[in-house]
């Protein structure tokens, strides 16, 4: 009741500040500026007086100077006069400071609580989350839901969190329990199935491939549950099952997803009964760019970069013999020890031997 008197007091004080604002009045400035005119009038009739007595000009001449002075006081006095105001109509004003008024202890009754007791800013919930590390988040919501088992708001921040910090069994169990208080989705299936996979360490779940499968024949659409099923059966060895699975999910794909490229090698490792192919393939590949570089060098010659990467690249294949020869072609190329940079560096600590060859 205290508070209300109070608010109804100041609401009352601000809205007579705002009548006394909104008021129209007239501020009397006219007086100095009337006496600084007629002082300067007084002056020219003065002077008027002076020319007459001085002869300067004639009784004719002064009398129309003063009737001059005189019309020219009287437009002053009329240009000087009081501006009229324009006033809000006191009844428009009072009607609008009420409903001001009105509308504000409306909507705090509404809207307000004044029996809330005091919070400190450390304690608030905001706060509190930004100043909160993930673990002492984690606990306190574990907390909550140790009181209310069936919040499942709660359970649904928790089980991503828990797979965050490794916790993969207790985040496949609030994963269930999420299922368990919702309608199980597709997504909602394989976040389960994932937890229970990471949490197998390698060593697969049958009850994460039922998930799987569950999830997949639920949503044509979903593509996560398919790239699971592949990876999985591609690694126990089912390679039908797994080819399959892997080209429904590039079919599912736009073109640009970062998933699709390790999919594709995916499904090409299962056509080929485990064998990764694109790994020799590129292997192949490089070793026939190598073999192209060595042949030009060897023939045409080249500059010292060229023999670099040559030595460089049998260097990473791990073909040592190779690269020796290629270090003598260099040498041989280039005799002057400063000309080859940091070929000679990088050769030796392969353990590679100047000219080696003559050795």
């Amino acid at each position: 009741m205290i508070f209300w008197l109070i608010a109804i007091a100041v609401t009352a004080i601000a809205c007579a500040a705002l009548l006394y604002a909104g008021r129209g009045r007239v501020v009397n400035v006219s007086a100095a500026e009337s006496a600084d005119a007629n002082s300067h009038f007084r002056l020219v009739l003065a002077g008027i007086d002076a020319d007459l007595a001085a002869g300067k000009i004639g009784a004719e001449e002064a009398v129309g100077a003063r009737g001059e002075l005189a019309r020219e006081m009287l437009r002053a006095k009329a240009e000087a006069g009081p501006q009229a105001t324009h006033e809000i109509g006191r009844g428009t004003l009072l009607s609008g400071l009420g409903l001001v008024a009105a509308l504000a202890l409306g909507l705090y009754a509404f809207l307000g609580n004044p029996n809330l007791p005091g919070q400190p800013f450390a304690g608030r919930a905001d706060v509190a989350a930004q100043n909160m590390d993930l673990g002492a988040a984690i606990a306190r919501i574990e907390e909550r839901l140790t009181a209310d088992p069936d919040d499942l708001r709660g359970w649904t921040v928790l089980a991503p969190a828990l797979l965050e910090v490794g916790r993969f069994a207790e985040a496949a169990n609030a994963y269930g329990r999420i299922i368990d208080l919702s309608e199980p989705t597709a997504q909602l299936l394989t976040d389960r199935a994932e937890a229970l996979l990471l949490a197998a360490d390698g060593a697969g779940s049958e009850e994460a491939m039922g998930l799987l499968r569950t999830a997949a024949e639920m949503d044509a659409s979903h593509v996560q549950s398919r790239l699971y099923l592949g990876a999985e059966l591609t690694r126990t060895g089912q390679y039908d099952d797994a080819v399959r699975f892997w080209q429904a999910a590039i079919d599912l794909a736009q073109g640009d997803e970062p998933w699709l490229q390790a999919a594709q090698q995916g499904l090409a490792v299962a056509e080929n009964d485990g064998v990764d192919t694109t790994a020799l393939d590129q292997a192949e590949m490089i070793r026939g760019m190598v073999e192209s570089l060595s042949t030009r060098l060897y023939a045409d010659g080249g500059t010292v970069e060229e023999w670099s990467q040559l030595v460089r690249s049998y260097i990473v294949l791990g073909d040592l013999p190779n690269a020796q020869i290629a270090y003598d072609g260099a040498v041989a190329a280039y005799p002057a020890a400063f000309d080859r940079g940091e070929l000679d560096s990088m050769a030796l600590a392969a353990g590679l031997k100047l000219n080696g060859a003559e050795q």
